[in-house]
């Protein structure tokens, strides 16, 4: 499934704050760790962001947290239905920088943790829209649980890039077959 082009930034920016949270360590706990955050995900007016929007981010990673554990469309028509009933829209086309026409769902001057919620919120409506809410998952590692957003063709990714996970996976599992095959041959021998 091809989304717009401005829809798959959404959902990886999406899936990229809910593992913020992942492990021990709060990744987005400063106001620097969040300006990182937006710049890295190309957001409209990231340098603007200040100490009063952590905790509002924070608030919204649970609820995208909920999102990507959902797993049912319906439960997450719910979800987002929440997330856009708690930010006013005026939807208008515009385009800057890199960025050819999109749709920006809310004022520039909008508190960043708003603009954030209904960017996020937008493109999740576009996975429920296309039926492909299946695209959210979880990384199929053992130990992790980290969230991705599915984005192959033939919805086959099953591994999150943070942790290295499906190279990890894929050598125990070669090394497990080969201990597994070299313990036959010298039960057989």
């Amino acid at each position: 499934m091809k989304f717009a082009h401005d829809t798959e930034p959404s959902l990886l920016m999406a899936a990229d704050l809910v593992n913020t949270d992942y492990g021990d360590e709060e990744r987005l706990g400063t106001v620097e760790a969040l300006k990182e955050y937006l710049r890295r995900h190309e957001f409209t007016g990231w340098s603007s962001a200040a100490a009063r929007d952590v905790a509002p981010i924070h608030d919204l990673r649970a609820e995208l947290t909920r999102v990507f554990a959902a797993q049912h469309p319906d439960a997450v028509a719910g979800i987002v239905n929440e997330m856009l009933a708690a930010t006013p829209q005026q939807p208008r086309l515009t385009r800057h920088g890199s960025w050819d026409w999109h749709l920006h769902f809310i004022d520039d001057d909008a508190p960043i943790p708003v603009r954030v919620r209904v960017e996020c919120a937008m493109a999740l409506v576009d996975l429920v829209r296309s039926g492909n809410v299946d695209r959210l998952k979880t990384c199929a590692a053992d130990d992790c649980d980290r969230v991705l957003v599915d984005l192959s063709k033939n919805r086959s990714r099953r591994f999150c890039t943070e942790g290295n996970c499906g190279n990890r996976t894929h050598v125990a599992a070669y090394r497990e077959r080969r201990a597994t095959s070299s313990g036959m041959r010298r039960d057989e021998s």
